[in-house]
């Protein structure tokens, strides 16, 4: 463990925590410029703000949110949580897609949406795993 990298970890959850950075940060990017117009589309209209306004605030929060996990180690757990957390809150629009039909990302049958739903957990998970400290040898 060195002094910049917080509570002991491995390899492979560092490499999982930088590469889900550096996917949030990707995300992030392409919510603000090109793919600007596909995530409006996925908002769902029960949401009560502009619909582009949800777009780029969940595009800033996740630029900052891959930032930190890389700029921030010492405070990777706590970003984890609240990463995972970000991921649970956004559930609820791919539930939304998946039941209102809504097309999107190349997501244009219910089988494709619905595969998409199972990966959401996944992230959930991701995020705390690839965050949290190696376990203690007993």
């Amino acid at each position: 463990m060195t002094e910049h990298d917080g509570p002991e970890t491995t390899r492979g959850r560092t490499i999982a925590r930088w590469a889900l950075a550096a996917g949030l940060v990707f995300a992030g990017v392409s919510h603000l410029f090109w793919a600007r117009k596909e995530f409006r589309a996925q908002v769902p209209p029960w949401v009560p703000m502009d619909a582009d306004a949800v777009v780029v605030g969940s595009g800033v929060a996740e630029i900052g949110l891959g930032a930190a996990l890389v700029a921030l180690p010492k405070e990777r757990r706590r970003i984890g949580w609240i990463a995972a957390a970000f991921f649970a809150a956004v559930f609820p629009g791919n539930i939304a897609q998946f039941t209102q039909h809504r097309d999107g990302f190349g997501l244009d049958t219910d089988a494709k949406r619905g595969v998409r739903l199972l990966f959401q957990p996944l992230l959930v998970w991701l995020a705390i795993w690839a965050t949290g400290p190696r376990r203690a040898k007993r």
